[in-house]
């Protein structure tokens, strides 16, 4: 038995009608290591990973673990061989505790058949222990913040004791302190002769972290380096397949009109924003900086009209808007592209055409009050064509698309409404560089056309690089504004932090 590598996945092949996922795919991966899967959204990483882990049956090509030859019949039969995945989306059961969703359908039995939830508890609190996560067992997942969740997908994954752990972007919703936190997690498994797949977009993750690089483009394997033997341009290079040295485009928009002004706005909840006034303005980016807690998010849904607000007052173009709902702030020329993708962006079960329309539907009725399903379709067609949105057809189910795809299907369904006024809640989560340059060409053509743009991100490098102005919170209260030439990593986390 040869156990150089922990894992060999061989000329695997995918085909799903209309498009060759994967095409003779090539991966191998040593035991104590931690080896990146890099490529643009679409280009078949996730994809291959579901291979290995039973999700789909792979086409052609053979999987060997350890030297043996396996083929998995569903996820269950992996992690029972050793083989465990941290899932890109959310995939936990919110009503149920962190407890109940760590143990799902392994559950600890008492003689009499039941549940041991005493038991569980208790498994559970040494592992978050062991794993220093500061999270009560008895908590509802629901209840969590987005960074708490996914850390308690990372606390599920390692539980499996797996001699492989596929990481997929592990580190989408974790503050900077969360990610070193991983990282060690990282490294100890690595210790433990532990494999590591470790997909992610973000560059600096990669060369901190990894010890091998692989990368595919179109469904194909370009290559596998040594981290040590590449650069960062290089790595851009393999995966966009051409030099990409810009990391932000150039726009020219003229600041216009206040469009939006938020006075004295304060949460529902006591333990939220409070006292919160700003002004966006026509052709402007406004980046809203914070860590995680600032109360970002609900700030934007409260603009958006998701949360009341137990005082002030928000105006649209001068006109006070009373009681804002989500159908008001439509009417009034607002779109918002929400943090969380799967829980409240897309519809998994609808396909492309219908996740891309359905905030639109009144504009494409007939005299009849029917659907005009041919023109409705054309423009979906032609919102998603212009963000080059990676489909077979509009009638694919969103679902099957990768994470940045259905980002872009969700922009494209904002930018459908023709909004004056657009919040962008994290709108380049888990999206590849390529993917995120074409959104931020987006975002600059929209501010050229008189648009107002919202960006919600804890991407410092992103906060800088696109906004005209960044407006920081800190545990719910607005600590400062800062002009462009005022923005820097240091001043952003000033503010963010002033009140810690």
């Amino acid at each position: 038995m040869d156990n150089t590598y922990a894992l060999e996945m061989e000329e695997i092949t995918k085909v799903f009608p209309g498009v060759r996922a994967l095409d003779g795919v090539t991966l191998r991966v040593k035991p104590g290591t931690v080896h990146a899967l890099m490529g643009e959204n679409g280009a078949g990483k996730s994809t291959l990973m579901k291979c290995l882990f039973g999700i789909y049956k792979e086409d052609g090509g053979i999987i060997k673990l350890n030297g043996s030859q396996c083929r998995f019949k569903d996820s269950h039969d992996a992690l029972k061989s050793g083989v465990s995945m941290i899932h890109q989306e959310l995939s936990n059961v919110p009503e149920r505790s962190v407890a109940e969703n760590l143990w799902l359908g392994r559950e600890p039995l008492k003689k009499s058949l039941l549940i041991d939830h005493k038991k569980m508890n208790a498994d559970t609190k040494e592992l978050l222990a062991r794993l220093e996560m500061d999270i009560k067992p008895e908590k509802r997942i629901g209840a969590l913040s987005i960074s708490m969740q996914q850390n308690c997908e990372i606390a599920k994954a390692v539980s499996y004791n797996s001699s492989i752990v596929v990481m997929d972007e592990p580190t989408s919703s974790l503050t900077d302190n969360e990610v070193d936190h991983l990282f060690k997690i990282i490294r100890q498994l690595r210790s433990q002769n532990v494999a590591v797949i470790y997909i992610s977009h973000k560059m600096e993750e990669i060369f901190a972290i990894a010890d091998e690089v692989s990368v595919m483009r179109d469904g194909k394997m370009i290559g596998t380096y040594d981290i040590c033997d590449i650069d960062n341009n290089k790595l851009i290079s393999l995966m966009v397949g051409r030099d990409a040295t810009l990391r932000f485009p150039t726009f020219k928009s003229s600041i216009g009109d206040v469009c939006l002004k938020a006075e004295h706005l304060s949460a529902m909840n006591p333990r939220s924003f409070k006292d919160v006034s700003f002004e966006l303005h026509r052709g402007e980016i406004l980046g809203i900086g914070g860590l995680v807690g600032a109360q970002r998010t609900e700030l934007m849904e409260a603009i958006f009209g998701v949360r009341g607000v137990s005082a002030g007052k928000i105006s649209i173009s001068g006109k006070e808007i009373v009681n804002m709902t989500p159908k008001k702030a439509i009417q009034n020329g607002v779109g918002m592209i929400t943090e969380d993708r799967r829980g409240s962006g897309i519809f998994p079960l609808m396909n492309i055409s219908a996740n891309t329309s359905i905030a639109s539907l009144g504009e494409y009725l007939t005299k009849l009050h029917l659907l005009n399903h041919n023109r409705l379709n054309e423009e979906s067609r032609r919102y998603n064509e212009a963000l080059r949105t990676k489909t077979p057809t509009m009638e694919t189910l969103i679902q099957n698309l990768s994470g940045g795809n259905q980002q872009k299907v969700i922009i494209s369904r904002w930018l459908m409404t023709l909004p004056d006024i657009l919040i962008m809640d994290e709108p380049t989560r888990g999206i590849d560089v390529g993917a995120k340059y074409e959104i931020y060409q987006i975002m600059g053509q929209l501010v050229e056309q008189g648009k107002a743009i919202i960006m919600v991100s804890s991407e410092m490098p992103e906060l800088i690089g696109m906004s005209h102005r960044v407006m920081v919170l800190c545990a719910g209260r607005c600590t400062g504004t800062l002009d462009k030439s005022e923005c820097s990593q240091e001043n952003i986390m000033r503010l963010a932090t002033k009140f810690m």
